[in-house]
């Protein structure tokens, strides 16, 4: 609908409620004049008379009482949707849908998302736990928890859980048989046993640092490729090859000697999780409550 019309029509049904052209002004803060000039412009667009007036009294024609009496309800509707989806913009409450990848739940966000719901009882929470990297733009989803390098161009991103250690894995098998590598370039010579995305032909790199803390990628050929990190170290407890995965996942094989860590020196902190979202223009206030809340987390002391 032509928004010019539609202010035409607020202005005449308003008109028809005060029974005056200064009376419904006043009501929604405009001059008379200018009050005579939209219904002035609405006769003209519709090509009939809707109001007869004088200096001193104003009557409704019967075209203009037919479209007050239809017209009135559907703008009473409009103004009680906008209303609706105001108050709801304002208000912590409705579904927070969330996208998270499987590794996140048991780190921490279990543990926010739980104490987040008894905050804000009014939220509902919809936390769908994937690896797959989905588009914001159409997903449905107020915000994806996600890893830095995974955090979509011309959004934004906010900080959240604990700092992430990766450790380099493998099996002590593993290295009985095929030897073990003296520096992180010699990986290239081993099985690479590697995480992807959304498909086989995306895969997590290998980041190491130099003793000047310039960052550098080492990517064997993967013998496996899987897109879980239980999976994946599973697979390198059975000596399938090398991993590289969070330290504490990994943890519990590593404290049993199942699994060997290599090159703990030469691997850097991981960067956090961020909550990625499109825009802060009128973010729903239960994202904004959300994103206040897992700030205020010293996420060291209370997840780890």
């Amino acid at each position: 609908m032509d928004k010019n019309l539609l202010n035409e029509l607020s202005v005449f049904a308003e008109v028809a409620t005060a029974k005056g052209f200064r009376a419904a002004g006043d009501n929604i803060n405009i001059s008379a004049g200018a009050v005579s000039e939209s219904i002035q412009r609405l006769e003209n667009r519709l090509g009939t008379r809707l109001i007869e007036r004088t200096t001193r009294k104003m009557a409704l024609t019967d075209a203009g009482e037919r479209l007050f009496q239809k017209a009135s309800p559907v703008l009473k509707e409009l103004t009680n949707v906008m209303s609706d989806l105001s108050n709801e913009q304002d208000s912590v409450s409705g579904i927070l849908r969330l996208s998270a990848p499987r590794s996140s739940s048991t780190f921490f966000l279990d543990d926010l998302i739980a104490k987040f719901a008894i905050e804000q009882p009014e939220v509902n929470v919809e936390l769908i736990y994937e690896d797959r990297k989905i588009e914001l733009v159409n997903s449905g989803v107020d915000a994806a928890i996600r890893s830095q390098n995974l955090l979509d161009k011309d959004t934004h991103a906010v900080s959240i859980g604990p700092d992430l250690n990766m450790a380099l894995v493998v099996s002590p098998a593993y290295l009985a048989t095929h030897g073990k590598p003296k520096k992180p370039t010699d990986l290239i010579k081993h099985d690479g046993i590697r995480f992807c995305f959304n498909t086989p032909t995306r895969l997590a790199d290998w980041a190491f640092v130099t003793r000047t803390k310039d960052t550098y990628f080492v990517n064997p050929q993967p013998r496996i490729i899987v897109n879980n990190l239980d999976s994946m170290i599973e697979f390198a407890r059975k000596g399938l090859g090398i991993a590289y995965v969070y330290q504490k996942t990994a943890q519990p094989y590593i404290s049993s000697g199942e699994l060997v860590t290599l090159f703990d020196r030469s691997i850097p902190t991981s960067a956090k999780y961020s909550i990625n979202y499109l825009t802060k223009r009128h973010m729903p206030a239960r994202l904004r409550a959300f994103i206040d809340f897992s700030k205020q987390f010293d996420f060291a002391k209370d997840y780890l």
